[in-house]
């Protein structure tokens, strides 16, 4: 089971990493546990600078982007 988590204090970009997170997961047809994170130390803790962030598997894959659901696939495989 993959674990990712979306880093963001909650605005518009956040909220369309984790839907486009959840579409890739779901087109993938992978099991997956979501976690936000939204307090700023817990972010800047993980090296993060520009949110929203994607972390897979404890791995920071992306930051300051809302990536589509394809491009997150990609990254899940």
């Amino acid at each position: 089971m993959k674990k990712i988590e979306i880093l963001g204090i909650g605005c518009a970009k956040c909220n369309a990493l984790a839907e486009s997170a959840k579409a890739a997961v779901e087109s993938l047809g992978i099991a997956a546990e979501f976690d936000k994170v939204t307090e700023i130390k817990d972010i800047m803790a993980r090296g993060v600078m520009s949110t929203p962030a994607l972390v897979v598997d404890g791995l920071v894959v992306s930051q300051g982007k809302a990536l589509k659901p394809a491009e997150i696939a990609k990254l899940l495989k």
